[in-house]
């Protein structure tokens, strides 16, 4: 199982760049991609957007074919100018290019990787390959560029920013991740341990592939996941998918975040609601459960480097991170 890999600690003025990672930019997205990419000069980088991200490029759903969008995300990983990768969205495209992608370029120059939703498939899946610490974060359209980034509380937004600017830029513990709202306990209790996740149909997704992570990434990991437009029922089928396979023995934590058009169970049965299926699959595990924290397909996300080592408190409803996600210069 490879070492973490931490990316160099970007610098004032450091080129990132925000490209397709897999769907395309759809017609009328451009003013969420000029925001983004303003939220992105904000926290004091230079910002170029590939030429990738344009709505005649397209195939299908995607903004490319496998070989196109791998030979994308590779010519960005090798060239030295370009010191972070910063996903314009997410979508239904990243699994068919997994194994294109130059691993050797990300050993020999680990970048920070930026987005959500299907890019959380390529963050674990690279960590899992490489170690490299990924970050599950907001994307440059719906999610820098989302109404909130404009139209929300302006102190929120610096707090967030500033969030975001310290975990790129400081090899420093950014320490306890500032909530929005109220988190919830599901299970009470404490955990350390390396963060590891995403969306939860992804990572289902990623154990059928050799890009799984192995076992032994989940011995002693806090679990982080998220869901969208998905009934209750197909949540408990992917849990117990993890169950089956080992992770749920393994993992000393979980971190839920905020569900999107997640439908409970009515009817037949009695009703269920996402916290009964987390816990009825958990069972009798002694793990604390913290949910309803901020990120998932929703503005903003809080950054959640993977590998990084965790504190998830689900007594006191925090979570902290104890270790720098990138590595100095």
């Amino acid at each position: 199982m490879p070492a973490i890999l931490r990316p160099r600690a970007l610098r004032p003025g450091d080129l990132v760049v925000v490209t397709a990672l897999s769907g395309q930019l759809e017609p009328g997205e451009e003013p969420l991609l000029a925001r983004g990419v303003a939220i992105l000069e904000q926290m004091g980088f230079r910002v170029r957007v590939s030429a990738a991200v344009d709505p005649a490029r397209s195939r299908w759903w995607a903004a490319g074919t496998p070989a196109e969008q791998a030979a994308e995300l590779n010519s960005l990983l090798r060239d030295p100018e370009v010191r972070a990768v910063v996903a314009h969205t997410g979508g239904q495209a990243t699994v068919g290019y997994l194994d294109l992608i130059d691993l050797e370029a990300i050993r020999a120059d680990p970048k920070p990787i930026v987005g959500y939703s299907d890019i959380s498939l390529l963050h674990m899946a690279l960590h899992a390959r490489t170690g490299l610490v990924g970050f599950h974060a907001d994307i440059a359209t719906h999610g820098f560029g989302s109404d909130w980034y404009t139209l929300g509380d302006e102190a929120r937004r610096t707090e967030l920013v500033d969030l975001y600017t310290r975990v790129l830029t400081e090899p420093e513990a950014p320490g306890a991740l500032p909530p929005q709202g109220a988190w919830e306990s599901w299970r009470p209790g404490r955990a350390e341990g390396p963060l590891f996740g995403g969306l939860l149909n992804r990572l289902i997704l990623l154990q059928a592939t050799p890009f799984a992570p192995d076992a032994e990434r989940f011995e002693g990991a806090v679990l982080f996941w998220e869901e969208l437009q998905r009934p209750v029922s197909r949540i408990w089928n992917d849990l117990h998918t993890l169950r089956l396979s080992g992770v749920l023995d393994r993992i000393a934590g979980m971190v839920v975040g905020v569900p999107t058009e997640v439908t409970p169970h009515e009817g037949g049965g009695g009703r269920a609601d996402l916290r009964d299926v987390v816990l009825d699959v958990l069972g009798e595990r002694d793990i604390p459960v913290l949910a309803q924290v901020d990120f998932g397909h929703t503005s903003p996300n809080l950054p959640l480097p993977l590998g990084v080592r965790a504190r998830v408190d689900a007594d006191n409803r925090t979570l902290s991170l104890l270790e720098p996600a990138v590595a100095g210069s």
